[in-house]
């Protein structure tokens, strides 16, 4: 289920994450994506509300001939707005489906 940007810092964890997925999947067409909600490990922190802090792991062809900061920037691109509405900071892990698979498979 997505929501609204409004609704977004209100919405529960795993809608959230579910919306980003959403998000992402319709920028990038991945063929893999994980996200975790990282907001625990920085309590304390500016910006460490829950559902602020974010691991995206994501495997897209979209990826292939562009160096690391040109592939994060495409997946800051993607989650403008949410961003701007209380997601305050990204780790970002892209990678081609051939990278994804030399390092992991």
């Amino acid at each position: 289920m997505t929501h609204h940007l409004g609704d977004f810092m209100s919405a529960s964890a795993a809608d959230k994450i579910a919306h980003l997925e959403a998000r992402l999947n319709a920028a990038l067409e991945p063929t893999s994506l994980h996200i975790e909600d990282d907001s625990a490990a920085h309590a304390g922190h500016a910006g460490a509300a829950s559902g602020s802090h974010y691991t995206v792991t994501i495997v897209s062809a979209q990826f292939a001939g562009k160096p690391r900061v040109a592939r994060h920037r495409l997946v800051y691109d993607a989650l403008a707005e949410e961003m701007r509405r209380g997601v305050h900071a990204l780790a970002i892990k892209a990678y081609t489906p051939e990278e994804f698979a030399e390092q992991f498979e």
